[in-house]
């Protein structure tokens, strides 16, 4: 008798084992098999949270349409944008998706796919404000999303040494708000985000004519993952192709913008 339950425990172990090790192998192909997106889930209309707190947006049905391609799942992920490197290269994230400027300086850190976006970097101010080229920037408090674009292009301009002060905040919708309220004069943010926010408010706030600096959106890959940025990359040509990319720009900005 204490031999058969002796058995049966051996029996049992083995069970929980083999179980444990089926588990574990399932939920290692599903990681496999999914790509984690790092993204600002406040960056309107690239990604961001609608009225129903669900995660939409121009480069999240992007992402998602490239996945399908890949023949891979995708988990949108949202992360603190100042440690978005960070993020890539620990492996917590596959990918940087969220209008990413492709500059000099993250060339260094990660890999970018081809452009597949232009925008630019521009100042916007109330519409009551008596700012109206970048000149008038001098002596006034300028505010700005941390560790983004917007603080490359802003220091790379003759103003940047004539401005009172420039106000970094963790997101774009903080610093317009203190826009709103007054807290300081002139926000440097990009051209498709300020688009998407003066078609809600376009009586709170203007855009000056002149802008900061070109430039182009890309994907970023973990430096080394060639693989990835390669399959990566045929999926979005393959978009290209065949138009899904221009039916989804044409859902959020109501006209093919996306590169060739």
């Amino acid at each position: 008798m204490k031999r058969l339950a002796a058995m049966l425990l051996v029996i049992a172990a083995l069970f929980t084992v083999l179980t444990a090790c089926s588990s574990n192998t399932s939920e290692a192909k599903e990681k496999e098999n999914t790509l984690v997106i790092g993204i600002d889930d406040t960056f309107a209309p690239m990604g961001f949270r609608d009225e129903n707190n669900k995660i939409v947006g121009f480069d999240i049905d992007y992402a998602k349409a490239a996945a399908k391609k890949m023949g891979m799942d995708v988990k949108i992920q949202p992360i603190d944008w100042k440690t978005k490197e960070s993020e890539l290269s620990s492996g917590r994230i596959d990918l940087i998706w969220n209008g990413y400027t492709i500059t000099d300086e993250r060339k260094q850190k990660v890999l970018f796919t081809k452009p597949y976006l232009k925008n630019a970097q521009v100042v916007v101010t109330k519409t009551d404000s008596n700012i109206t080229k970048l000149s008038d920037l001098e002596g006034k408090v300028v505010g700005l999303q941390s560790q983004s674009s917007a603080a490359d292009a802003l220091n790379a301009s003759p103003i940047k040494s004539k401005v009172k002060e420039v106000t970094e905040f963790g997101d774009n919708v903080m610093a317009l708000n203190d826009l709103k309220s007054g807290r300081i004069d002139a926000v440097v943010i990009d051209e498709v985000v300020i688009d998407y926010y003066m078609t809600k408010e376009k009586d709170t706030f203007k855009v000056l004519d002149e802008s900061l600096a070109p430039e182009e959106y890309g994907v970023g890959v973990k430096k080394g993952n060639e693989e990835l940025l390669n399959k990566l990359q045929k999926a979005l040509d393959e978009m290209n192709e065949d138009g899904t990319a221009a039916d989804i720009s044409t859902k959020w900005f109501g006209e093919d913008k996306v590169l060739k």
